[in-house]
């Protein structure tokens, strides 16, 4: 019965089958018994899991839907969301990765009584990883709190702040934290009644507790017991914190006292059973293919596809770049991101014994899949906090080793007006067009001294009018201490070099009178794959380490230079690296440009070798035509679609490679799922863009990982020739009667591309001639490479003296 619960799109039919999406249509045309729609919309129709399963099986489709797409579907057609489906899978995770024995007795038996049982098994491992806040002392006898890691939640507004919640994941049943009495500390024996008392909504572990601050029903949070099982469960915006007014116009413009905070609401809850009776189908998969592949690379591999699957809903932090951000923290024991989203930016962070990390987030979902990530990865203490984090922050009293932020960019509604007095503002109230200074200001007052911040940044940050005071002071007092441009295309959004922020709150150190300032943007890559992550971060880490030893850094023109914070402190305070640099005046200086004319005559020269003879007149051929799709179904080769990482990091051959003709660039996060390696003779064709391209992978490309939106066809060399496969599949009529047509796209279907039936030794003869357009198609692609570098590198030269006109 739950399994016809799970509902499955058109689009999931199809990769069930391993079809296209029209194939699907077809069939609902043509078959009166093809299953009907249980739900979506007209245009976008949703069918039952099981009986689309049963009905590709009986029409011979389907051998066995595989584990990892079944236990997807599940997750994706979940009647209460793709979220709260993955909350509750990564739950049942965590049991098994740290209780597998209480898994196995709780799963024994019917989906009732698994739900019946499941939720006490999860009480026992959700409250030592999650429950309770821990000491609050954290270096020097300060309090702690927490944080959390990768985008902010992009919600403004206060989040569950105007209701009272129990304490960070309260499912020990401790006292809120900050119910302080007028005369008590955190969490007091007695604490007398306050703001918004009232009956208490049943919760897990809810003991007696004394009354106190915010002691009122719990605002609804992700899985919260006795609600509908949503993520997102209240339509309303709930009303914003009691806080700090914003200045009026009175004579004496002193801050109005405030109420003691708000408890902070926790990330995390277990589910109760009838919250998890319709998800016992999807646990059950998640927990089989657990035992093939590992809980850790379960949740991965289902997190993943869901952020594939909605790639606009979420502002993601690359994980090279969130490594790099890491690197730049440096060890720490205690670490907060107050913006985590998916928890990339902790994830990344060195484990080391005793750890603690912190992550708020405003939307609920991302809070908790955070802390269920961070559960799953290390053996760290987690505290994980739904709420806005400027408006009602849940780690008040937090002093961090590192924070690190991938913050909300160009955010007008960040709090400007009601947090006028937060005492935050140690170095300048932020402009309403500053959030992102306010960001950097709140990740400074989280940090115990000498502590390290490392934060994502806009690049107008650097230079914007408005915030000149606040970056003023900043180099004063020695906090700032680098920026770093990244390339185009480090991080979202794409089409702009974003900064890194590296800032330290002072402390016993000596100020360094130098800030680092430093542009990476040399290493851009030249496709969609992203920049050379690899000399990124060599030459980021090398020139920081060595900044960092000797206070100063010797110019490395068009790198990286130290300047004295006395050299920007001008009416500007412009911190953007490229205005500072030392021009790269060797780069392309006369010597190297003689070197790049020589290779442009020896490209030349082979190109009118390689150019093809005079064509022969011969009339149009009627072959006996045949499609790769009948090709792959009778076994003279295989097909298969890109676009998993799989468990090892190994470059990627993108679609703009197979495009350009160029090595494997780009990257993918690692999967729990396997990875599509390409071997020499496979031939790879991209699927969008309207092109007729196929690329026969050689000896040097082989090996690598095959990226999104590519088919490759491995041809069974007894039947088929490798080069006559890629030469006929570039036929531009082949290519438009395989081709689907969107708004903004045209889609190839692969399995519809014809190639003539011929003998071996005749395919063998067409193999060669397309071979031989091939080696000359590359050889004018290096002769233009090598014009236009020759053509920038003379006007470079001319223009910055370097090469005379004469």
């Amino acid at each position: 019965m739950q399994d016809n619960a799970t509902e499955v799109t058109a689009a999931g039919i199809a990769r069930l089958a391993g079809v296209g999406r029209a194939a699907v249509s077809n069939w609902r045309r043509r078959h009166a018994d093809f299953p009907k729609p249980v739900g979506g919309t007209e245009t976008s129709p949703s069918f039952a899991l099981a009986e689309v399963e049963n009905w590709l099986r009986k029409q011979g489709k389907l051998a066995e839907v595989p584990l990892r797409e079944r236990v997807w579907q599940q997750l994706a057609g979940h009647p209460e969301g793709p979220l709260t489906a993955l909350v509750h899978a990564g739950c049942v995770l965590l049991l098994i990765h740290e209780r597998p024995t209480v898994w196995l007795d709780v799963s024994a038996g019917s989906d009732e009584r698994l739900a019946a049982m499941l939720p006490e098994a999860l009480k026992r491992v959700l409250t030592p990883r999650f429950g309770g806040v821990p000491d609050r002392t954290v270096h020097s006898g300060r309090p702690a709190s927490g944080g959390a890691s990768v985008n902010s939640a992009r919600g403004t507004g206060a989040v569950n702040a105007a209701h009272g919640a129990q304490g960070v994941n309260p499912v020990l049943g401790t006292q809120a934290v900050n119910a302080a009495s007028p005369a008590g500390g955190v969490n007091p024996a007695h604490a007398t009644p306050g703001v918004n008392t009232g009956p208490a909504a049943p919760g897990v572990n809810t003991g007696p507790s004394p009354e106190g601050m915010n002691a009122g029903t719990p605002s609804p949070g992700v899985n919260t017991p006795g609600t509908a099982p949503t993520v997102n469960p209240a339509p309303t915006r709930p009303a914003p914190p009691t806080m700090t007014p914003a200045p009026t116009a009175t004579p004496t413009p002193t801050p109005t006292p405030t109420a003691p905070p708000a408890s902070p609401t926790p990330a995390l809850r277990p589910p109760t059973g009838p919250q998890l009776l319709p998800s016992a189908p999807l646990l059950r998969g998640a927990a089989e293919l657990a035992a093939e592949i590992g809980a850790r690379q379960t949740f991965e591999f289902l997190l993943g596809r869901q952020l594939d699957a909605n790639p606009r809903q979420y502002t993601l932090t690359p994980t090279e770049l969130a490594g790099l951000m890491a690197e730049l923290a440096g060890p720490a024991r205690t670490v907060l991101d107050p913006a985590c989203g998916t928890g990339a930016l902790l994830r990344a962070v060195d484990v080391r014994p005793g750890q603690e990390l912190y992550a708020q987030d405003s939307a609920p979902d991302l809070a908790a899949v955070t802390a269920l990530r961070l559960a799953l990865h290390s053996r760290a203490a987690v505290r994980a906090a739904v709420g806005d984090t400027l408006r009602a922050d849940a780690f008040p009293e937090l002093r961090a080793d590192a924070v690190l932020c991938h913050p909300p960019f160009n955010e007008r509604n960040w709090g400007h007006d009601e947090l006028a007095y937060d005492p935050r503002w140690e170095y300048g109230f932020p402009a309403r067009t500053e959030s992102e200074l306010a960001w950097v200001q709140h990740a400074l007052a989280r940090l115990t001294d000498d502590g390290t911040a490392v934060l994502l940044m806009p690049p107008a940050a650097a230079s914007r009018r408005s915030g000149r005071r606040i970056r003023a002071d900043l180099l004063r007092r020695g906090v700032l201490r680098a920026v770093i441009a990244l390339p185009v295309g480090a991080a979202p959004p794409y089409n702009i070099p974003l900064h890194v922020w590296v800032l330290r709150r002072p402390g016993r150190t000596p100020v360094t009178p130098e800030v680092l300032l430093m542009d990476t943007g040399r290493f851009a890559g030249e496709s969609r794959g992203g920049p050379d992550w690899a000399a990124v971060r060599d030459s980021v880490l090398d020139a920081w380490r060595a900044f960092t030893r000797a206070g100063r850094l010797e110019d490395r023109p068009g790198l990286a230079r130290s300047l004295p914070v006395i050299e920007l402190l001008d009416d500007d305070v412009d911190l953007a690296p490229a205005r500072h640099l030392p021009p790269d005046a060797g780069a392309d200086g006369a010597e190297q440009l003689t070197a790049v004319r020589e290779r442009l005559g020896e490209t030349l020269r082979l190109t009118a070798d390689l150019t093809p003879p005079p064509a022969d007149p011969a009339p149009p051929a009627r072959w006996p035509l045949t499609t790769v799709g009948e090709l792959a179904r009778g076994g003279a080769l295989l097909l298969r679609s890109g676009g998993n990482g799989g468990h090892a990091r190994v470059p990627v051959l993108t679609d703009h490679d197979v495009l350009a003709g160029t090595a494997p660039s780009g990257t993918l996060p690692e999967s729990g799922e396997e990875a599509v390696l390409t071997e020499p003779g496979d031939v790879v064709v991209p699927v969008l863009g309207g092109g007729s391209v196929a690329r026969v992978i050689d000896g040097t490309t082989g090996g690598a990982v095959l990226g999104r939106n590519l088919v490759l066809l491995r041809p069974d060399r007894a039947a088929l020739d490798p080069w006559f496969l890629a030469g006929f599949l570039r036929g531009t009529a082949n290519n438009r009667q395989a081709s689907s047509y969107a708004s903004t796209a045209t889609r190839l279907d692969v399995r519809r591309l014809q190639l003539p039936r011929l003998s071996l030794d005749e395919q063998r003869r067409y193999g060669a001639r397309f071979r031989a357009l091939d080696e000359f198609e590359r050889a004018l692609r290096h002769a233009s490479r090598f014009g236009e570098q020759l053509v920038r590198g003379m006007y470079d030269g001319l223009t910055d003296g370097t090469v005379a006109p004469d």
